[in-house]
């Protein structure tokens, strides 16, 4: 299943993508956007894949969110063994956990505003994990079954911010410094998330170029451990780590600026794109 919220004169309400565009699901008894369709647990897919079947109306529509407002994102750093090796940091014994706010979630194609506050910025191509319901101090063996879908998603940084102390925040949390997008794919149509290509290109040349097969710690790994210290609920969102290809990794290093278009593309989740501006602050 592959599923965005779209706006419409009735508001926000779920697409669901067919191969030949996006179904709208307006049916009453169906959830009317992605956070209740990933909130409502079984019975809620059930709905949607019924009303699906009836519904007549296939869409050329633009894609806004793809995922619920979550509770919590969270970041995990350094999870590339060659991205850790390009910037000369150790490969981590255990996951490095950061978090993001709310505020940094965009959709494909919504322009990102770089403010003077920083020059450094950098792009991320991650796989964005959504979860599907409460996972506490689950094992390693179970984590996947706790996942409801994975997308893309660019964890863009402020490399000078990120590294002005130990904590990576102030340079992660900037206003739109998660775009995800356009699509939430469900993870039995998905499959295994450890054998995904991964890329990303700044400007339309290819920059990173990987497989999530060379993650440190897997999909499995990361939501197992995170688990074990805080509870994760049905639409809380991990951004998996970025494989290598950065700008922080590459020499010279020429940061993003105001007219630079980032695209990110993993294997089966679409590409998301995101232009880039400066902002007004």
């Amino acid at each position: 299943m592959r599923v965005t919220d779209v706006n419409t004169d009735k508001g926000v309400r779920l697409a669901i993508g067919l191969d030949d565009g996006w179904t709208l699901i307006d049916a009453d008894d169906a959830p009317r956007s992605v956070d209740d369709l990933v909130r409502g647990g079984n019975e809620a897919r059930r709905s949607v894949e019924r009303a699906a079947a009836h519904a007549r109306q296939t869409l050329d529509l633009s894609p806004g969110l793809c995922v619920p407002i979550p509770g919590k994102i969270i970041c995990i750093g350094v999870n590339y063994r060659r991205h850790a090796l390009e910037t000369g940091s150790a490969i981590p014994t255990s996951p490095v956990v950061f978090g993001k706010f709310t505020n940094a979630l965009v959709s494909s194609g919504q322009v990102v505003r770089l403010p003077s506050t920083a020059e450094q910025y950098d792009y991320e191509a991650e796989l964005g994990v959504v979860i599907g319901r409460r996972a506490v101090a689950v094992s390693e063996e179970h984590a996947l079954d706790y996942v409801w879908g994975y997308c893309n998603c660019n964890d863009i940084s402020a490399r000078e911010l990120q590294a002005r102390s130990t904590q990576f925040t102030l340079g992660k949390t900037l206003d739109g410094f998660l775009p995800v997008g356009p699509m939430l794919v469900s993870s039995d149509e998905v499959g295994d998330p450890q054998n995904l290509t991964i890329q990303a290109w700044l400007n339309g040349e290819l920059r990173q170029d990987s497989n999530t097969a060379d993650m440190v710690f897997s999909v499995g790994e990361v939501i197992s451990y995170v688990s074990h210290y805080i509870p994760l609920d049905p639409g809380d969102f991990i951004a998996t780590g970025t494989p290598e290809g950065v700008i922080l990794g590459r020499d010279p290093k020429i940061w993003m600026r105001a007219g630079d278009v980032v695209d990110v593309a993993i294997q089966g989740l679409g590409r998301l794109t995101t232009p880039l501006a400066t902002a007004s602050w």
